[in-house]
């Protein structure tokens, strides 16, 4: 009992305790180095580089070499370089300097394709990940430009053998652009485009001409569907392929340099000679493109591996740039539609929420006791927070979008911001020149205590009433507007007058107990018909109202319940429903009995009622399975509003919130990615024996 309430001791409070081990996101098997999360959470240019070229393309230490000048030029094409190769059984998206030497080294790697990552994953091998793989990895950790030398394909007497690259299947399956030098010159290209054409790939040549390049020279004799002559016509591709929702990729295919494709007729000719070689030693399967490379090599005297390494570098130069462009064009696409609706949302929005939008950083030592004044190990990460945000987001998912109204500033952390929110309506959110978006760093020891707080907030008091009376219309018209205590009294007291004019329902979520007094200051609090406040915040808002309040809180369950119910009692006299959480202890509704429960569907007119409370313990979470407890309250929030807006019983609409608060708690995430209806739907989800609520009357 004692761990199951230390599991939940922060089930539905807004304190920040979060814990994700960013020094590799927190997924089993599968790593992104913090550099590219960031930048790709930022909508900053990244660019995936794969790895089979360490450990199966060139000898050491050219292999090396090539990584390291390959990832120098993508850096200095302004975008973060994300190598991905596969290191003791973990697919590793961004490899430090240490596991780029230790692939290089390697003298016996795997080869992965799509087939071989499990293999890879279960026996812990390491290894270089080919063009498929890659991709893989690269379209989960949310990265659309991959810089590659050459693509597989179709192998010559293919039509025959069906010796065909998985790369060519991955390429219609996995939406990802891939930029290389065209297809391997010791393949069949020409089945090679018909097959891809048949996978439904789009296939472009980057340049003047739509002439097909075969990786050492410019041209195969044979042409691509279309052409793009610039990173920006390239980037408008990717972005129309992505936005059809296709699911296939596109391959962007870079001539070689001019002053090095001279010497491609030699190089065809050794390549003719290694092939020849290839059936007489009898060299089949993944071993023939090592071997032929090797082979030319030799024949040539060195000028193909620097051929090689030439149309490499080309590649990641184009592809850093068009990975640039592609950036930019997304953030300007995003900048022009906030221009052209700042403050016109679609009307008709049943909810609206207006609160704060907040970047977290969160810092975990990995020691239990912090040494200020010196550097500690731990790991930091970045997630997405503030109270309204948080449950403007849990209504996105569970299908009530509301209108958002909320203030950021115009900088990195608000592209970042916009990029996570894609699937809420954000129209109502300010960008604002010169501002900083809101920013909290937390300092956690090993037992995820907050050792250390530091915010700034000053974005929130934008928010303005100006700002907000912009919305009065859709205000005016919602089933349900949501406040958070982060907004100024002002802009508090304001909508609290709309709710006068139009009897309209409104939910005071308090954020902390500083910021619980907000509304209690005047009598704007008597035009609220929900509030959501632990027991502290339960205290400050009668506290405020001149009313006695405890010096000291219960610690035992009785105790807790008893003050809580004295408390909202006073409350009540004004507003419809309150709903007080307890953290460990579950949650207290507090407002009008009807038919043995409270009634939270909202009251069309206020009248004598007979007042009673329910008690709802918590669902059992065990530590394990919590991962972090920064967003379940908000989470709660959001999934009971739901239920109450789709007019569900209260016993319902308790559950479905219950239930959301698990799903934040088992998550990376303050909101959880799965949530939706059916997740927290409780006749469809396998849950223990729901207790009876604890029954007490008010009066």
């Amino acid at each position: 009992m004692k761990d199951l309430k230390r599991a939940f001791q922060f089930i539905l409070r807004r304190d920040v305790r979060l814990y994700q081990n960013t020094a590799r996101s927190k997924d089993f098997h599968f790593n992104v180095h913090p550099s590219v999360s960031q930048a790709v959470a930022q909508n900053k240019p990244v660019v995936a580089l794969e790895s089979t070229i360490i450990t199966h393309g060139m000898p050491y230490p050219h292999n090396l070499s090539t990584a390291k000048e390959v990832e120098a030029i993508v850096r200095a094409e302004g975008a973060t370089p994300a190598t991905i190769g596969v290191v003791e059984g973990e697919i590793c998206v961004g490899l430090s300097s240490d596991e780029l030497d230790r692939l290089a080294r390697s003298k016996s790697p795997l080869k992965v394709s799509r087939r071989d990552l499990p293999y890879a994953v279960s026996k812990g091998l390491s290894g270089g990940t080919t063009v498929s793989a890659t991709m893989i990895a690269a379209h989960r950790a949310g990265i659309p430009v991959f810089v590659t030398g050459g693509i597989g394909g179709v192998h010559r007497d293919g039509q025959n053998s069906l010796d065909i690259s998985a790369d060519l299947t991955e390429l219609g399956r996995t939406p990802v652009a891939v930029v290389s030098a065209g297809v391997k010159s010791i393949l069949d290209i020409g089945r090679t485009l018909e097959f891809l054409e048949t996978q439904g790939v789009c296939v472009a040549t980057y340049g003047e001409s739509k002439d097909f390049p075969a990786f050492f020279t410019p041209n195969s004799e044979f042409t691509s569907a279309c052409n793009v002559r610039n990173p920006s016509e390239a980037a408008e591709l990717i972005a129309s392929t992505l936005s059809l929702g296709l699911e296939s990729g596109l391959l962007i295919a870079v001539p070689i340099p001019e002053e090095h494709a001279a010497t491609g007729h030699q190089i065809q000719e050794a390549m003719q000679a290694a092939v020849t070689a290839v059936s007489s030693e009898g060299i089949t399967g993944r071993d023939v493109t090592p071997f032929i490379l090797q082979k030319v090599n030799e024949l040539t005297q060195g000028k193909s591996l620097q051929a090689n390494i030439a149309l490499i570098h080309n590649n990641a130069k184009v592809g850093s740039q068009i990975a640039c462009a592609l950036s930019k064009q997304m953030s300007e696409k995003r900048s022009k539609s906030q221009a052209q609706h700042p403050g016109k949302p679609p009307n008709g929005s049943e909810v609206v929420v207006i609160g704060g939008i907040n970047v977290d950083f969160i810092a975990k030592g990995k020691t239990k006791t912090l040494h200020f004044g010196q550097t500690n190990p731990g790991s930091v990460c970045q997630s997405f927070g503030g109270v309204g945000r948080n449950i403007a987001d849990s209504l996105s998912r569970l299908e009530k979008t509301p209108l958002f109204i909320s203030a950021t500033g115009a900088d990195a952390n608000s592209d970042a911001v916009f990029n996570h929110c894609k699937h809420m309506n954000t129209s109502g959110v300010a960008r604002l020149e010169k501002q900083s978006t809101a920013t909290y760093c937390a300092v956690i020891n090993d037992n995820g205590e907050l050792s250390l707080g530091l915010g700034d907030m000053d974005i929130h008091q934008q928010i303005t009433e100006h700002y907000v009376s912009q919305f009065e219309k859709q205000i005016s018209s919602a089933s349900l507007v949501c406040l958070d205590g982060n907004i100024p009294v002002s802009t508090i007291n304001y909508v609290c007058s709309l709710a006068g004019k139009h009897n309209l329902n409104i939910w005071y979520e308090p954020t902390d107990a500083e910021k619980a007094c907000k509304p209690f200051l005047s009598d704007a609090w008597k035009s609220l018909s929900y509030s959501s406040p632990n027991l502290a915040e339960l205290c400050m808002m009668n506290k405020t109202l001149g009313l006695t309040v405890p010096e000291e809180l219960p610690t035992s369950l009785d105790g807790i319940l008893t003050v809580a119910v004295a408390l909202s009692r006073p409350l009540l006299e004004n507003l419809h429903c309150l709903v007080v959480t307890l953290g460990p202890d579950g949650v207290l509704l507090c407002g009008q009995h009807e038919a043995g429960s409270v009634d939270l569907q909202p009251r069309k007119q206020k009248s004598k009622r007979q007042l009673c409370a329910l008690h709802y313990p918590a669902l059992t979470v065990t530590p394990e399975e919590t991962m972090n407890v920064s967003g379940a309250g908000d989470s709660f929030a959001g999934a009971l509003t739901a239920g109450i807006l789709q007019k569900k019983d209260t016993d319902s609409c308790v559950r479905m919130g219950l239930l959301a608060a698990r799903m934040s708690l088992s998550s990376p995430h303050p909101i959880s990615p799965t949530l939706t209806l059916d997740s927290v739907d409780p006749s469809k989800v396998q849950a223990p024996k729901w207790p009876t609520p604890g029954f007490v009357w008010l009066d």
